[in-house]
């Protein structure tokens, strides 16, 4: 049973470091461990979150590595910075356009898939990021309020 588990973690830090490269990043332990953790946690985790949750498996991992690492990765479009919440940037690896949307009641952070957006007027501009917000109350939010 342990090596099973050993090998999803190496499966999966070996995802990290070929999505590093293909960026033209130079993969190390810290940008390895900060993608592969938005490559697993779909929580739009803010940087603080991602710290908190690394630092016991790295000691040496300091909050301004975490920092300049999610700057790095999303200046070369490798995540996406989200700022839907007001107080805090968020972050989210996923690589294909789709939609936020953040209940106000519990804060959680959901995602919806996109259907490929065909916007003529455009067509003469290089867009380098879409993001598609949305705000409101989740289903299960709903039914607290209701009963």
């Amino acid at each position: 049973m342990g090596k099973r588990v050993y090998k999803k973690k190496r499966k999966m830090k070996e995802s990290a470091q070929n999505r590093l490269r293909r960026y033209n990043i130079k993969p190390s332990v810290q940008r390895m461990a900060v993608l592969d953790y938005l490559m697993t946690h779909h929580t739009h985790p803010t940087a603080d979150t991602i710290f908190n949750a690394l630092y016991p498996s790295i000691p040496t991992l300091s909050k301004a590595t975490v920092y300049n690492t999610l700057n790095l990765l999303t200046e070369h479009g490798v995540i996406q910075m989200i700022t839907i919440d007001e107080k805090n940037a968020r972050f989210d690896a996923r690589e294909t356009p789709h939609l936020h949307f953040k209940c106000a009641s519990c804060g959680e952070i959901f995602d919806f898939d996109l259907p490929p957006l065909q916007i003529e007027s455009l067509k003469d501009y290089d867009i380098s990021d879409i993001q598609v917000y949305c705000k409101g109350t989740c289903p299960t939010c709903q039914k607290k309020t209701q009963h």
